[in-house]
């Protein structure tokens, strides 16, 4: 199944100081307080904190913008300049942010710890990638991505029903979801 960023309504913040679309949830009805994973895509324009998810481990990639720096706890630093580029922290942390130039847009994984594990792999070599059974989303970053479902550009998402394979074009980036649960 595609899902089109474009189908997915721009919603505010758990803590209502920006604005996300949500891609995917599960269980699919979930809210804020009770999903196993979530993926979002938040648009970051001001210097707003982020949303604090207790018992969640986070994972955020810039997609657009200059991107931000971050202030885990008023202590830690991340600068998330580098579009691409996962960077894992944990859902409760207090999260202040400078903006480096102008708006952004970040990919977002959300897993609720003790209960499902996983992360964000980048494809960025054009040619054929395997998904498996704990690929829950592609996620066309840029370029254009072929899968069994027809064509994903920028924005657009892929959940595989079973493992299969998504073939990269020349210059395109892929991210790839993965999730597990935890026994």
């Amino acid at each position: 199944m595609i899902v089109r960023l474009s189908d997915c309504p721009l919603r505010p913040w758990k803590n209502g100081l920006g604005r996300t679309r949500e891609i995917a949830v599960q269980p699919s009805a979930a809210g804020m307080d009770d999903f196993l994973w979530r993926v979002s895509i938040a648009e970051v324009d001001s210097a707003a904190p982020f949303s604090a998810f207790p018992g969640v481990d986070r994972q955020i990639a810039l997609l657009d913008g200059a991107g931000f720096t971050m202030t885990l706890d008023d202590s830690r630093t991340h600068a998330l300049t580098v579009p691409f580029a996962p960077f894992a922290f944990p859902g409760e942390a207090k999260v202040a942010v400078a903006l480096a130039g102008g708006p952004t847009r970040d990919f977002n994984l959300m897993l609720r710890r003790g209960r499902v594990r996983g992360g964000i792999a980048v494809w960025q070599d054009a040619g054929t990638h395997a998904t498996d059974v704990a690929t829950v989303l592609v996620y066309c970053a840029r370029g254009a991505i072929d899968c069994v479902d027809g064509t994903l550009h920028p924005g657009d998402a892929w959940r595989p029903s079973s493992a299969a394979t998504a073939t990269l074009h020349a210059g395109a980036v892929a991210l790839a979801v993965q999730v597990e649960a935890i026994t």
